[in-house]
């Protein structure tokens, strides 16, 4: 297996990787959407993989990536709890079934903290489901408790599931 940086070259595989994600997260998309998830994939890739974004992925003995792990950078005016104003988020730690169970998840989330503490972030944070929750205690994640309520505004209603 190599563990290592994704580049342009690996576009399509990564959007398949994220269309991937989202079925197995949110269930049966529509073709509609799964096609305009597609086609924002392709545009937010060339414009964000490896200057805001960061794609961490394990390649099998064929090339082939197998798994994956986005790391996001924000920055934001400094303040006590980021006082270098620039934080990350784990998106999108996704590995293909048959490679499930492997440890393979859990070293890309290693190599990702490693390149965070390297960049310098404050912190890197993510929201995690149930099966997730012991691999990201398992490398040093803590429930994060706070005064503040997660909240959104939904703009486009098409946005609903």
């Amino acid at each position: 297996m190599i563990f290592e940086k994704a580049n342009i070259k690996d576009l399509s595989a990564l959007i398949e990787l994220r269309k991937a994600y989202l079925l197995e997260d949110y269930g049966k998309l529509s073709k509609e959407k799964l096609a305009t998830i597609h086609d924002n994939l392709n545009v937010y890739f060339k414009e964000h993989l490896n200057s805001d974004l960061y794609v961490f992925v394990c390649r099998d003995m064929e090339d082939v990536i197998v798994s994956c792990c986005f790391l996001l950078i924000t920055e934001k005016p400094s303040n006590p709890t980021f006082l270098n104003g620039r934080t990350g988020t784990i998106l999108n730690v996704y590995t293909k079934p048959e490679y499930r169970r492997k440890g393979i998840a859990k070293k890309l989330i290693e190599i990702l903290i490693a390149e965070a503490e390297k960049m310098q972030l404050d912190f890197v944070e993510l929201k995690s489901t149930d099966s997730g929750y012991n691999l990201y205690k398992s490398v040093g994640f803590e429930d994060s408790v706070e005064k503040y309520h997660n909240m959104k505004y939904i703009i486009n209603p098409n946005n609903k599931i």
